[in-house]
């Protein structure tokens, strides 16, 4: 019996439509910028705030540091499911909202990730599932109704690669490999669960990685955000680790609606010497149950 089910279950696999991957080429062209694939086959956008030049404790934000909105594509079949970031300022935000709850979307948080900053910025975290090129075209909507650069930035603007901290002594301290952009070092750290939501495995590329960055300040010193992803066992600890090594926690929240397990992100701020925050930052790391390289 067993084997006459599973030759009808190859027989139907077999008949079943085989489902075209989306066309990149007219989602890019929708968006009006080209996407990035990512190992885990994600395409992401990002759409960094280079209008802004919000200031925070007297330090310049980079948009690489806490200014970048993104959107990242998961394939489904032909179909995708869309995740995203978009840094607004307070004026913004219920015209984008209104823009995205008319193009299909769904907004899954609203929130600060700074203090202080001026001016003040918060972050709209949004979701959708269907047609590609219909949901990019709407988010390109939603995202005019904001002072968001839409072209793609020209060959070479923005901040320089080149990095004034000692990335080799920061990535042994902080355990990880971190990445250089727009003159910020960048580390993303996956957890080890396997991370769902709505039934859909999520990997790191949509979100699901704490994020830590540094900018350098000069004299070895470095301000530091980010988030961490947490499971709610793990959000003590973080916060005491991070209270003890005198970071700043600016907040704590959902990003998500139907995650599994349920996530929370909480984010924080620092300027301080490089080496001393990475050290405080990997005691609260090492309370977590992160993927291991």
């Amino acid at each position: 019996m067993r084997t006459v089910l599973l030759s009808g279950l190859a027989t139907l696999l077999l008949a079943a439509p085989a489902w075209a991957a989306p066309d990149w080429a007219k989602v890019d062209a929708a968006l009006g910028r080209p996407g990035v694939e990512q190992p885990d086959g994600v395409r992401r956008y990002g759409f960094p705030r280079s209008d802004l030049r919000v200031v925070l404790d007297g330090v310049s934000i980079e948009p690489s540091l806490a200014l970048g909105s993104w959107a990242a594509f998961q394939p489904m079949g032909d179909e995708v499911m869309v995740m995203g970031d978009l840094v607004l300022t307070h004026e913004e935000v219920n015209p984008v909202m209104t823009r995205l709850l008319q193009g299909g979307y769904t907004i899954t948080a609203l929130h600060n990730h700074l203090l202080r900053s001026a001016p003040g910025t918060m972050y709209m975290h949004i979701a959708a599932h269907g047609d590609p090129v219909r949901l990019a075209a709407a988010l390109r909507q939603a995202i005019s109704a904001s002072r968001t650069p839409i072209s793609p930035p020209s060959l070479g603007a923005g901040a320089p690669s080149r990095l004034n901290l000692n990335s080799d002594a920061l990535d042994e301290l902080m355990g990880a490999e971190g990445r250089v952009n727009g003159g910020v070092l960048q580390y993303s750290i996956p957890r080890a669960e396997r991370l769902m939501d709505g039934g859909m495995v999520t990997p790191q590329s949509m979100g699901t990685a704490t994020a830590i960055n540094f900018q350098p300040t000069g004299g070895g010193k470095a301000a530091i955000t980010g988030d961490f992803v947490l499971i709610a066992s793990e959000v003590d600890r973080v916060l005491r680790a991070l209270r003890a090594n005198d970071i700043e926690v600016t907040a704590l929240h959902n990003h998500m609606l139907n995650d599994e397990p349920r996530l929370f992100f909480l984010h924080f701020w620092a300027n301080d010497d490089a080496a001393k925050l990475a050290r405080g930052l990997r005691s609260a790391l090492d309370t977590m149950n992160n993927r291991k390289n």
